[in-house]
């Protein structure tokens, strides 16, 4: 009939306490046995958001897995038997705030009511497939067996293992589908999350074993295990997977930072023979260079080391303090959100008419002074100013807001320098009262800055094409992440794992240019967001979209959901450049260009400086790249003679430099202190205990704090004695940090340690390390 042909003996049901209605239907209606029909309470057959809101009883179904799950009872005796498939929520309730899960006011009936009911897809899957768990259905288990074929781990031999495989194979999977829906790796919202996914794979694998990377292999079977149901996994394969590699490359990176900022803590420790990591360094390597604490925890222990994990935690319960402190000081530096509800509830939506006019008569609904509602403000009072209706565009959707002024029916004057929409549909006009005094009510006449609005205006339709361009050569991927559009200038953002050739740069803005000169129409038209899509139009991932779509289309070219201001004509835009092509986070890029006059001034002047530079070097245009070529080869030729000369001079004067040794027992101590740089100290430090097998060469510059290199001796090594220890105890009695190998260290002394003091006490140092 259509079923799964489950045994209706397994099915169990759940309802409310109290629901005499549900329980009736199934038994009477349904056949359901009474002895597996339970009854809960609140924590379990009572469904809500946790906050305000909808909210009402429900009954679930539940399938028996058998005796080998568990003791016998139903659902309420044992959930791990007793598998949880369907879920019916009558919502018919509006509770309140407050309370726990299983104790809130409930503030009376839905005006609708509904049934929300749903079946655990992956459950039932396994159920079917006769599986022990999600994890183990068909398309999950590839993932699982790669990821156990990667770490060569034996899936079932050992639970921790399994827990971590099972991680693994999820947060893969997931991954996969947040690549796939534009979001990157970040360190806020979704893009967080995404991060700590992808983070918590690698770390899991890193923890069964697997050391290299493996990103790229568990992301792709994801991709094939999926595929078939999500044919756009296949289409967007690549970016997918070059996104996922970039974000593990640079954590890869984290890792091998953090790990040699764990080596220089753990050499510190050992010459100061504590065996506690310091919840400050701790602290520092998580916050600073983003090493995960778990990770540090795991390294301590194999080195024999605690962390002080409780100051660690006071010291990140601290750093949530400040945040929140910072974002309440942010916040209030902004008008009390109260006040446009208010503003709004006395005017009402406000109605934009500026797609089509610069000017409009509209009557002074409110005034917002000082963050507060006022009836009136002066001459050189900082204002926001609801209108009933405005050609004035307010910020959203990457263009900026208009600038123009607002002029009373008494010849009072606004001048408006930005537009925003604090509430949906409330536009507040923000400037200064420049001349006489606005009074709320008033009829006004509102005009803005055309000039500045028609550049606006053809940064935008710009912004359209680029997109459109870099779609044409990147792929469907290169979706827009974020634009402004300001005067004559915009800004794009995109995802793509790597820099965006220079050659293609220089393809998509000779596409655009050829567009402009062939003049499209820039027209546009409202419909259903279904329409829209059908008719191929672009919607932007993360923006919000009502049941009504504005789509902008230039020509048949590109097509896009945008609510934002356009020219009539692409020709209008007259030309377009490329500023820059730039990072600005793991996997997305930024152009940056200018359109219109700005665009030509700036060819202009780039036209200028290029004839003064052929001038100069007497060369033609053409030939400039192969003329400066070889300018700079003959520069780094001059320059590495120079350094030669350098090198040779301060050998030839290194005995004289670094001075006699001091002998301590059978060592020779070298300790000297010179002005030069980091690289010319080392290299002579390496020269001096190159040429004595049997010495400790300690080099300081003159500056304060001075660098400090140690240098030891193949043959003085050994009995107490090598660069490591010897820099511990010079840091330990001055102050400073550093690090590195026994043969050869390198750090800095802390502020005010005269290098004659260091020098003077070294010899007694020496013989005490011996």
């Amino acid at each position: 009939d259509g079923g799964y042909g489950f045994d209706p003996e397994r099915l169990w049901v759940t309802v409310f306490h109290d629901d005499d209605e549900s329980a009736d239907i199934w038994h009477n209606q349904i056949g359901v046995p009474k002895e597996r029909i339970q009854r809960r309470g609140m924590a379990d057959n009572f469904w809500s958001m946790g906050v305000p809101g909808p909210c009402g009883p429900c009954s679930e179904i539940y399938f028996d897995r058998g005796e080998a799950y568990g003791k016998p009872g139903g659902p309420i005796a044992d959930e791990s038997r007793y598998l949880e498939v369907w879920n019916l929520v009558f919502m018919q309730f509006e509770r309140g705030a407050g309370g726990s899960k299983d104790d809130f006011p409930i503030e009376g009936e839905l005006p609708a009511k509904n049934i929300d009911t749903g079946m655990g897809l992956e459950r039932m899957a396994a159920i079917l497939q006769g599986v022990e768990n999600i994890y183990e259905i068909d398309t999950t288990k590839l993932i699982l067996d790669k990821a156990a074929q990667l770490s060569a781990t034996t899936y079932g031999a050992a639970e921790a293992d399994d827990v971590r495989l099972r991680v693994v194979a999820d947060h893969a999977r997931t991954c996969a589908f947040l690549l796939n829906d534009g979001v990157i790796p970040g360190n806020e919202g979704r893009g967080y999350v995404l991060r700590r996914m992808m983070r918590r794979v690698i770390r899991s694998m890193r923890l069964l074993g697997l050391e290299e990377p493996c990103i790229a292999e568990l992301i792709n079977v994801s991709i094939n295990s999926m595929k078939d149901q999500y044919p756009e996994l296949e289409i967007n394969r690549e970016r997918i997977v070059a996104a996922a590699i970039g974000e593990e490359t640079a954590f890869r990176q984290t890792l091998k930072t953090g790990s040699a900022r764990f080596e220089t803590a753990v050499a510190e420790l050992d010459s100061a023979k504590i065996s506690i990591i310091p919840a400050e360094r701790v602290f520092e390597m998580h916050d600073t260079f983003g090493f995960p604490f778990d990770l540090t925890l795991e390294m301590a222990a194999e080195r024999g080391l605690t962390v002080d994990a409780d100051g660690f935690k006071k010291l990140m319960s601290e750093q949530r303090e400040r945040a929140k402190a910072d974002a309440k000081s942010r916040k209030a530096k902004l008008a009390d959100l109260s006040v446009y509800k208010s503003a709004a509830e006395a005017v009402g939506t406000t109605r934009f008419i500026g797609y089509h006019a610069n000017s409009a008569e509209a009557k002074l609904g409110a005034l917002i002074v000082g963050g507060g509602m006022a009836k009136s403000a002066k001459q050189g009072e900082t204002v926001e100013v609801v209108l009933t209706s405005t050609p004035f565009f307010a910020e959203g959707g990457g263009q900026l807001g208009d600038s123009g002024r607002i002029v009373s029916s008494n010849g009072a004057i606004v001048e408006i320098d930005d537009v925003q929409q604090p509430i949906a549909g409330l536009f507040v006009h923000s400037g200064t009262v420049i001349d006489g005094e606005v009074i709320t009510g008033e009829e006004v006449l509102a005009e803005i800055d055309s000039a500045r609005r028609i550049a606006i205006s053809r940064a935008h339709t710009a912004t359209h094409m680029i997109h459109k361009a870099f779609r044409e050569m990147l792929g469907e991927s290169a979706t827009q992440m974020g634009s402004e559009n300001a005067p004559g200038r915009l800004r794009f953002d995109f995802p793509s794992p790597q820099a965006v050739p220079k050659t293609m740069l220089v393809d998509v803005e000779q596409r655009v240019n050829q567009l402009l000169i062939e003049n499209l129409p820039v027209t546009e038209a409202f419909m259903s967001q279904a329409d829209a899509m059908q008719i191929g139009a672009m919607a932007l991932f993360g923006e919000k979209y009502g049941d009504e779509v504005r789509v902008i289309s230039i020509g048949d070219w590109a097509k896009e959901l945008c609510g934002g201001t356009h020219t009539d004509f692409s020709g209008q835009l007259g030309v377009v450049t490329f500023l820059s092509e730039s990072s600005i986070g793991a996997g997305i890029r930024r152009v940056e260009a200018l359109v219109g006059a700005d665009a030509h001034s700036f060819l202009a002047k780039e036209h200028l400086i290029l004839n003064q530079i052929t001038e100069l070097l007497k060369v033609k245009t053409e030939d400039l790249p192969g003329r400066i070529d070889s300018l700079l080869n003959k520069l780094k030729d001059a320059e590495r003679a120079v350094e030669q000369q350098r090198r040779a001079d301060l050998l030839s004067n290194a005995a004289n430099i670094v001075g006699a040794p001091v002998a301590i027992g059978d060592l020779m101590l070298f300790g000297f202190s010179a002005d030069l740089d980091l690289d010319s100290l080392r290299e002579l430090v390496a020269r001096t205990k190159g040429d004595n097998a049997k010495s400790i060469v300690v080099g300081l510059t003159v500056s304060d704090p001075a660098a400090i290199i140690v240098g030891i001796g193949v043959g003085a090594i050994g009995n107490g004695i090598d660069a490591k220890s010897v820099l511990a105890e010079l840091i330990k009695r001055f102050g400073g940090k550093g690090g590195g190998k026994p043969e050869m260290t390198q750090g800095s002394l802390g502020a005010g340690a005269a290098a004659t003091k260091v020098l003077l006490d070294l010899p007694n140092l020496i013989a005490a390390l011996k």
